[in-house]
C-alpha cells in the first residue's frame, strides 16, 4: 500500500507546501483566542490565576533545586529574540538558496513582525510587574508600568522554534518539528518561572500568543506570495540595469593579409629585418618594398645614373633694395671691379 507521499507527483513533491487556513486550523485558532481572553481576565479580576501565581512565586523554585541554577542561566537563551532569530535566520538563508525561493526568510519575518505587533502592544498596555517587583502579597500587579504580560521569552520560543515546523516540507517532518518546537518553549517557559523573572500567568499567556501567530500565517501568505514577486522582480531589475552599465569591449580589429609584417604593439620595440645580399641590387630592392609595403602599388626604381640633373633657374640670393642689379655701372668707375 502506498503512502501518501508517493502518491504526489515527484514534481508537486519538490515545491515548497504553503499551509491554508483549513477548518481545522481555524477551529484551533478560535479555541486559542478564548484561551487567552480567559487568562487576561482572569488575571484582571484577580481570581484563581492570581492565587496560582502567588503560591508558585512564594514556593521559589530556584531554591528548591539550587543545583539546576547555572544550566537553566543558558537554556533560557533560547527564548531570546536576538540570539534564536539569527540562528533560525541563517538556516532559512540556506534552505532559500537550495529551494531558490525567498518564502522562509519571508515567513519569518512576517512570523517575527506579528508577535512584535501582538505581544509587544499587550505587554506596554496592561503593564504588569514581575514577581521580583511584587508590591502587595495576592496583587495583580497589572498596570503599574511593568512589561511581562505576556512573557516574551516564552512567546518568543513558541514562535522561532515554531517556524521550522510550519516550513516542513513533508508529514512525518513536520510531526518532528512539532514536538521539538513544543518541548523548547515548555522548556523555555518553566525556565522563567523557575528563576523568577514570571508568573505562570505569564508563561500561559505567552504559550497563546505564540501559536496564535503560527495559526494566522496562511492569512499572510498571498501577501509573502506577492512580496516575493516584487522583491524578485526588483532584483532582476537592478541585474539587468548593472548589465547595461557595464564597460563595450573594444571592436576587433580588421584581419591582416598573412604575408604583411604585424605592427608592434605599444610596450614593444619595432624589430628590424635583416637586409639579405641581393637586396642591393634592383630587382632585390623591388621585392623587398613589395613585400614591406603590401598597401602601396610596386613602382620601378630609377637608377641615380639615369636621372637627368636639374639646375634652379635665376639667383638664389634673396632681392634687396639697396642691391644693384648685375651688370649696371655708373660715374668714372664704371668698367672697373667686378662686373
Amino acid at each position: 500500500m502506498r503512502t501518501n507521499d508517493e502518491l504526489v507527483p515527484a514534481e508537486e513533491r519538490s515545491q515548497p507546501v504553503r499551509p491554508r487556513m483549513t477548518r481545522t486550523r481555524l477551529g484551533i485558532f478560535v479555541a486559542t483566542s478564548v484561551v487567552y481572553v480567559a487568562i487576561v481576565v482572569g488575571v484582571l479580576t484577580t481570581s484563581w490565576p492570581v492565587r496560582f501565581d502567588w503560591q508558585v512565586m512564594l514556593f521559589r523554585p530556584y531554591k528548591q533545586w539550587p543545583e539546576i541554577h547555572a544550566f537553566l542561566d543558558y537554556f533560557v537563551v533560547l527564548g531570546q529574540r536576538g540570539p534564536t532569530a539569527v540562528a533560525v535566520a541563517a538556516w532559512l538563508g540556506w534552505c532559500t538558496y537550495k529551494q531558490k525561493t525567498l518564502r522562509p526568510l519571508l515567513v519569518l519575518g512576517t512570523s517575527l513582525l506579528l508577535l512584535n505587533a501582538t505581544v509587544g502592544a499587550a505587554k506596554i498596555g496592561m503593564g504588569r510587574l514581575g514577581p521580583h517587583y511584587a508590591t502587595a502579597v495576592g496583587s495583580n500587579e497589572m498596570f503599574a508600568g511593568g512589561d511581562i504580560f505576556p512573557s516574551g521569552h516564552t512567546a518568543n520560543a513558541v514562535v522561532t522554534w515554531g517556524v521550522l515546523a510550519y516550513l516542513a516540507t513533508t508529514p512525518r517532518t513536520r510531526r518532528i518539528s512539532s514536538v521539538c518546537a513544543a518541548m523548547l518553549a515548555l522548556g523555555v517557559g518553566m525556565t522563567t518561572v523557575y528563576l523568577g523573572t514570571h508568573w505562570m500567568s505569564d508563561v500561559t499567556l505567552g504559550w497563546t500568543a505564540g501559536l496564535l501567530v503560527l495559526l494566522a500565517l496562511p492569512w499572510f501568505e498571498p501577501l509573502m506570495a506577492r512580496a516575493e514577486g516584487w522583491l524578485l522582480g526588483v532584483w532582476l531589475r537592478l541585474r539587468s540595469g548593472r548589465l547595461l552599465t557595464a564597460p563595450v569591449p573594444a571592436p576587433v580589429a580588421a584581419s591582416v593579409p598573412l604575408g604583411a609584417p604585424r605592427a608592434p604593439a605599444d610596450d614593444e620595440l619595432p624589430v628590424r629585418e635583416p637586409v639579405g645580399a641581393g637586396s642591393r641590387s634592383g630587382g632585390g630592392s623591388a621585392a623587398r618594398v613589395a613585400e614591406g609595403r603590401a598597401h602601396l602599388a610596386p613602382r620601378p626604381h630609377a637608377v641615380r645614373s639615369e636621372r637627368s640633373p636639374v639646375t634652379p633657374a635665376g639667383s638664389r640670393r634673396p632681392p634687396h633694395a639697396d642691391r644693384m642689379p648685375r651688370g649696371t655701372s655708373f660715374g668714372p668707375s664704371a668698367g672697373r671691379g667686378r662686373a
